[in-house]
């Protein structure tokens, strides 16, 4: 698999941070077997991400495009709504999975509006913009992404194991 990590930060894009989301991120792809193929920090930017996002997977950069940042509910958080604007369809589950057992370490959780979704042939997740947050939403929802990126690219096995 190939994956391509998007950082929302206006303070990393500028150089006032350095992003320890997207290092983070690309550890925890490859100890699992996916090679980054690309990565970048943008601005919180709706129009940016929402182009960035489209060329990545209309150019089949990747077979899944993770972002942190800007998930929740300040102003500048607008990852969420920039990533529903290029769906073709959502995918309910992975944000719901990630909120409910974030939720068992902090209340802060519910105020997630992280989604998940497909864009042509490339599965799409939004996750928090701390390391830790990043990697436990995307270890909470890890095991059915093979899967879904398997059949998101046509695997026309059948789901279930008799």
């Amino acid at each position: 698999m190939r994956g391509a990590i998007l950082t929302l930060s206006d303070k990393g894009s500028r150089g006032e941070r350095v992003d320890s989301s997207g290092p983070a991120l690309e550890k925890y792809l490859e100890e699992r077997g996916v090679t980054t193929v690309r990565s970048a920090v943008i601005p919180d930017e709706a129009a940016l991400i929402s182009r960035t996002l489209k060329e990545w997977a209309d150019g089949d950069v990747a077979d899944i495009i993770l972002t942190t940042g800007g998930t929740g509910v300040s102003p500048r958080d607008v990852t969420p709504d920039a990533t529903v604007e290029v769906l073709d369809r959502v995918i309910p589950g992975f944000g719901e999975v990630m909120r409910a057992k974030s939720l068992q370490k902090t209340p802060h959780a519910m105020i997630s509006r992280a989604v998940a979704g497909i864009r042509g042939n490339t599965l799409i997740i939004n996750l928090p913009g701390s390391p830790k947050g990043a990697i436990e939403n995307l270890d909470a929802v890890w095991a059915a992404v093979p899967h879904a990126v398997a059949k998101i690219q046509g695997d026309k096995s059948d789901c279930a194991v008799p």
